[in-house]
């Protein structure tokens, strides 16, 4: 069995992951059903639709009869006009994440984010939540890109910080993160303060389990 390098750098997801932003995604998703007429959905329903990109949180959260494409593209452009106008109200980095960040980078470990969420929001949000600007690279949802679980992403980023992907572990909270970063070929690292369950990682290849931000320090 081929022995995999000293880890050189971690990237991160960002929803689920770096920030809790359940309650602005969802109050905007709501918001969009409430003015198209259309029921809403609790919070934890929101855990299952999230992680996939943006048309598909919004096409799960509409009605079957509504879930054709020009429905779902006006709904969708409704949601981000909602989201565009309270994306922080309630969101904030999970505790201990932007301490930890900057241990990690004092650590000699570079540092990265890539996400399903549309590009402008990630790189909105993680400006916003992290000022201190410890990731070298930041890729959301982009036009001509896969999303994850398709590796193009965390390759295009491990190209661009000249390393292996065998050399960067990826964490994130869902099992489209660990089939993620089983597909670039990095440490599948899977977090369980996040939207996802313990056992949804664990099906889908994690190689660490976290259940605390400290043990991001202990890799």
């Amino acid at each position: 069995m081929t022995k995999r390098p000293a880890l050189q750098a971690l990237i991160f997801d960002l929803d689920g992951t770096l920030i809790d932003s359940l309650a602005d995604l969802s109050n905007a998703v709501n918001a969009m059903l409430q003015e198209r007429g259309h029921p809403t959905h609790d919070f934890e329903t929101y855990t299952q639709f999230i992680g996939d990109g943006v048309r598909q949180l919004i096409q799960r959260a509409l009605p079957p009869s509504h879930r054709h494409e020009a429905a779902i593209d006006e709904a969708l452009s409704s949601y981000q006009a909602h989201y565009a106008q309270h994306w922080n109200r309630l969101t904030r980095p999970f505790a201990g994440i932007p301490e930890a960040l900057q241990q990690l980078k004092a650590q000699g470990l570079r540092l990265g984010c890539i996400s399903n969420k549309p590009d402008h929001f990630t790189q909105l949000c993680c400006a916003h939540f992290f000022p201190e600007k410890p990731f070298e690279v930041v890729f959301g949802q982009r036009e001509g890109v896969p999303r994850k679980p398709d590796p193009a992403g965390g390759l295009e980023a491990a190209a661009l910080m000249g390393l292996e992907p065998a050399a960067c572990g990826y964490v994130g909270d869902s099992g489209i993160d660990m089939e993620f970063a089983q597909a670039c070929g990095m440490l599948a690292i899977g977090v369980t303060w996040g939207f996802r369950s313990r056992e949804e990682l664990q099906q889908s290849g994690a190689d660490h389990l976290l259940d605390e931000v400290a043990g991001l320090l202990r890799l």
